[in-house]
């Protein structure tokens, strides 16, 4: 196996950030993986999925592990469920588009998200009323330091909204290397509680929508508001939807009663970030090379040779901006790094 210096990572993220590892390896399967982590055991590592979730901000100096682990197959089934296992280097959108081709529930929502199977769980990602939990059964990972392979369970990831075991007590300790998760075989649950999707599916005149009528809703959506990586440089939403006690809310919703939010505990509410950097001004503005997509006000962009540090600057103006403004803070989804 190859260890490369002095390598670019331009083509290995999403927002296309000219930014270079000291070394680079792309690793194909669990034993080179670990062997690659035993041989170079003193060595800083920075594991690499689908670049689709971060923001580079300078050269990386560390040994960049890009985990390109491949492979598909179901490892059980009963007349209601089958479970799925994919290897952390699958592309997700192609492993979505599988399962639906087989007629396997429960991922359809979230078509089209960028990245790899083996960041999914990391990220707990979702789209338009799914997570990943909804589906997840466990997750196989090395641990950097001995190369033991562990097992984690639903409940030992730690769910959260864009939160897992792996953004915090488990940070750094482990490499994802597969995924399983149970997939409906029939009486799929099809969910379009989201206006957006029903709106499309109207729209095509589809009244009992299959599968892969809510996997094409959620791409003709997507594909509406969000730039193509391959265009146009970016990570998709950049800032997570911020959650505000409802003790909290009323207060900023009679200074702002036109603000949209929905109930998501009898507690707490969640507010549309993009909705706040719309309101803001932010919506399609430009600062050089980086930007503010012009139909998603989520959405960052790299419009050409924009530095991680000058996107990075274009965050953190419009965080400080809706916290003045509308006295809520709002957290970036990305890694920044």
């Amino acid at each position: 196996m190859e260890i490369q210096a002095d390598f670019s990572l331009k083509n290995y993220t999403t927002f296309g950030i000219e930014a270079k590892a000291k070394q680079f390896a792309s690793v194909q399967n669990a034993t080179d993986l670990a062997t690659i982590l035993k041989e170079n055991s003193t060595q800083k590592k920075f594991i690499l999925g689908g670049g689709s979730n971060m923001l580079l901000t300078q050269d990386i100096d560390a040994l960049v592990l890009h985990i390109d682990l491949k492979g598909k197959k179901i490892i059980q089934e009963n007349d209601d469920f089958v479970w799925v296992e994919s290897q952390a280097g699958e592309n997700w959108h192609e492993f979505v588009l599988w399962t639906i081709h087989q007629d396997f529930g429960g991922l359809e929502n979230m078509s089209l998200i960028p990245g790899n199977v083996g960041t999914t769980p990391v990220q707990n990602i979702g789209a338009y009323g799914t997570e990943i939990k909804d589906t997840f059964v466990s997750c196989t990972a090395m641990a950097i330091a001995s190369q033991e392979i562990k097992t984690f369970t639903k409940d030992e990831c730690h769910f959260g909204y864009r939160e897992s075991i792996f953004k915090n007590e488990a940070k750094d300790q482990y490499i994802i290397t597969s995924v399983v998760f149970k997939l409906t075989k029939k009486n799929h649950k099809i969910n379009i509680s989201y206006g957006d999707i029903a709106a499309e599916l109207t729209n095509n005149n589809i009244t009992t929508p299959s599968l892969i009528d809510v996997s094409n809703a959620v791409i003709a959506i997507r594909q509406s508001k969000l730039p193509d990586p391959k265009v146009l440089g970016n990570s998709g939403s950049f800032f997570k939807n911020p959650i505000v006690l409802k003790t909290d809310f009323e207060k900023i919703h009679q200074k702002f009663p036109e603000m949209k939010y929905y109930d998501i505990s009898p507690t707490e509410v969640k507010v549309p970030a993009g909705w706040l950097i719309e309101q803001a001004g932010f919506k399609g503005k430009r600062f050089g090379d980086a930007g503010i997509h012009t139909k998603q006000a989520l959405v960052l962009v790299n419009y050409g040779t924009a530095t991680g540090a000058e996107i990075l600057a274009v965050s953190r103006n419009i965080q400080d901006t809706i916290l003045k403004t509308f006295g809520i803070a709002i957290e970036a989804e990305v890694n920044v790094i």
